[in-house]
């Protein structure tokens, strides 16, 4: 009983302190790094804990004491007993297994209280099963090197690890699961959201339908940290001359090192604003990945503490900066050239309105767009566009 006390009072401790805008994952680090008496397994459950309190802090009233939302928040995210809920509130306990909707109904709770954004959702995404995401914990994804196959299922057999196979080189593991003493990470295999490695399924098909002269040169503009890279390297099976860039040098160092692990050459790296003009000499490319910054609401379920830091206003201002990368990057685009326009937003002014914005103001044909939704598959909800220079 004074373990489940602990628990709730040190999450208590790191929710109240929390700062807007920190990722919860680091401040629950430098928590810990201070509170010694912690053992692993207690950082684990404080940890979820307090995950699950932002998972579902707008559907309390202020009538409720921040360690009851902590017991409801734990009763509705989590599927088997727990030790809390155990200790503290047995009843609750009992009905842990339930399903989302029953629990909800238990508490009188409404669900479209989740999720306060509503009206800036585009029309293809189901509102209450994106609100209903928020309280689950998506699942860790992996995706397979081109010939690493036999060698990633005979570590996975001999490990005893489980998983379950999303496709031929998709693999999906409960979250928390340790690869790194089991794989080489980039080599063998990505660690890659489910949605993240089928972004450029469209473009793919473009490419092996048309007659393009390999290796096709593809500008990574936004590129972070290289997750497309390896992917538009992969599906073209190394038939790519790669330039990428970010606005961060260290973002840049951490890419170089990575595609080094995956044993990628890039053609050309350099760090530039590109919500400013950039000058790139005379080069022109065949493909532009544009995986632009932006809410990341489609991933909120994964940092509930972005959406608990996010105010309506912030939004004007990623719109405003993805046009001007768009516009920044377009004319290097050569003709006939593939523009791929990603986010993980679920707002419409940032993807559908984006795409009226470069067909009508920039001149670009709209080939396919739409949404990677991963609300029903415990995975990120992305939006991609194709486009084409005419």
């Amino acid at each position: 009983m004074s373990r489940s006390f602990s628990y709730i009072s040190s999450a208590v401790s790191i929710i109240e302190s929390y700062e807007k805008g920190l990722p919860l994952s680091h401040h629950t680090k430098s928590f810990f790094s201070k509170e010694k008496k912690f053992g692993s397994r207690d950082r684990k459950i404080i940890g979820a804990i307090c995950f699950h309190y932002f998972r579902c802090q707008c559907l309390w009233s202020s009538t409720f004491s921040i360690r009851q939302k902590i017991i409801y928040s734990i009763f509705l995210c989590e599927k088997v007993s727990h030790p809390i809920l155990h200790d503290l509130d047995p009843l609750l306990n009992e009905k842990i297994s339930a399903s989302i909707e029953e629990k909800i109904n238990y508490l009188k709770l409404s669900p479209s209280s989740i999720f306060n954004f509503t009206s800036l959702l585009s029309e293809e995404i189901d509102a209450d099963l994106f609100a209903l995401s928020f309280l689950c914990q998506p699942d860790l994804f992996v995706r397979i090197r081109p010939g690493k196959e036999k060698l990633v299922f005979a570590a996975l057999e001999k490990k005893e690890i489980l998983y379950e196979s999303m496709a031929i080189d998709s693999l999906k593991f409960k979250n928390g699961t340790k690869l790194e003493d089991v794989f080489k990470i980039n080599k063998e295999i990505v660690i890659q959201d489910l949605n993240s490695q089928k972004v450029l399924d469209g473009l793919l098909r473009k490419i092996i339908s048309g007659s393009f002269k390999m290796p096709i040169s593809v500008w990574d503009a936004c590129a972070a940290s290289g997750g497309k890279s390896i992917l538009i390297h992969d599906l073209l099976k190394g038939n790519v001359k790669l330039t990428v860039s970010d606005v961060r040098e260290s973002i840049l160092k951490n890419l170089q090192i990575r595609l080094q692990e995956a044993g990628i050459k890039i053609y050309h790296q350099f760090s530039t604003d590109l919500t400013k003009p950039v000058e790139l000499a005379k080069d022109m490319f065949d493909v532009i990945l544009c995986d632009v910054p932006c809410t990341g609401s489609g991933t909120w379920s994964r940092t509930p503490e972005q959406y608990f830091s996010f105010e309506t206003h912030q939004l004007e201002g990623f719109v405003s900066k993805q046009q001007q990368i768009i516009a920044n990057t377009i004319p290097y685009l050569d003709k006939n050239g593939f523009f791929v326009y990603i986010t993980c937003s679920v707002f419409k002014r940032e993807n559908e309105a984006q795409i009226e914005f470069m067909q009508n103001h920039l001149g670009l044909q709209l080939l396919e767009m739409g949404y990677l939704k991963g609300y029903t598959t415990a995975a990120d909800t992305m939006f991609v566009a194709l486009l084409k220079k005419g």
